[in-house]
């Protein structure tokens, strides 16, 4: 949820995310299908608060990043957790009925990506500043790259996006893999600032999570770096 990229493909997507997390933290439980509302949805689950930060039913694909706009000072207590958000947009189902009607005060900032997949995917940016709702549509058919404004500063966050970009121009053909490659070895390798992260080993890159989504398959990739396992979910 700290580095997402969205890259448009064959009438589709693949959006990835690097989780970065505190390492007292407990693991997350690996990808499964679970039911919202009656509709299947699949999402590795948070331990500790229950939520998640990518959860796809196929119809959306959503993704949460910890901050808005800017890095914000912490005051809790806060009405629920952030993960939480994630799993209550499958309830509305809709883009303009989540932002008009969720209950967003009490909640810590947080930037969250929607992916809708109609006959073209449609691209949508919503950042909670803690105070007010800063809702974006974005080109689907462009790549972006977003990192969370809570642990990396603009200028970090900048080179980031450089590094994506000379990545895409070095593979204007590519794969899930090759992104899920660029997500886990890209960058300088600074463990402070790098795509994969750990800070005294307090702070690390926990995992990192693929949904694939093509007019032939969708599929879920999740790759668990605290103890090296891989799984994979060809969905349809």
């Amino acid at each position: 949820m700290c580095f997402v990229t969205y890259l448009p493909q064959n009438q589709g997507f693949i959006l990835t995310s690097n989780r970065d997390e505190h390492a007292e933290r407990p693991k997350a439980l690996p990808p499964k299908k679970y039911f919202i509302e009656g509709q299947p949805v699949f999402y590795p689950k948070d331990a500790l608060a229950g939520g998640s930060w990518i959860a796809s039913s196929g119809a959306f694909t959503i993704c949460l990043l910890n901050g808005a706009l800017v890095n914000h000072i912490p005051q809790p207590p806060y009405r629920q957790s952030r993960g939480l958000v994630v799993l209550d947009f499958f309830k509305t189902g809709d883009v303009n009925r989540f932002i008009l009607d969720y209950q967003f005060a009490g909640i810590e900032p947080f930037t969250l990506i929607v992916v809708e997949q109609k006959q073209q995917p449609s691209l949508h940016q919503i950042r909670w500043d803690g105070q007010q709702l800063h809702p974006q549509h974005l080109d689907a058919r462009q790549a972006f790259a977003w990192s969370s404004v809570t642990l990396y500063s603009p200028a970090t966050v900048q080179e980031r996006e450089r590094w994506f970009e000379t990545w895409q121009a070095a593979h204007l053909d590519f794969t899930g893999n090759q992104v899920i490659d660029f997500h886990l070895s890209g960058g300088n390798g600074d463990p402070r600032n790098g795509l994969i992260i750990n800070r005294n080993n307090e702070l690390i890159t926990v995992s990192v999570t693929q949904i694939e989504r093509s007019t032939q398959h969708f599929l879920l990739h999740y790759h668990d770096r605290l103890n090296g396992q891989s799984y994979h979910y060809r969905i349809l």
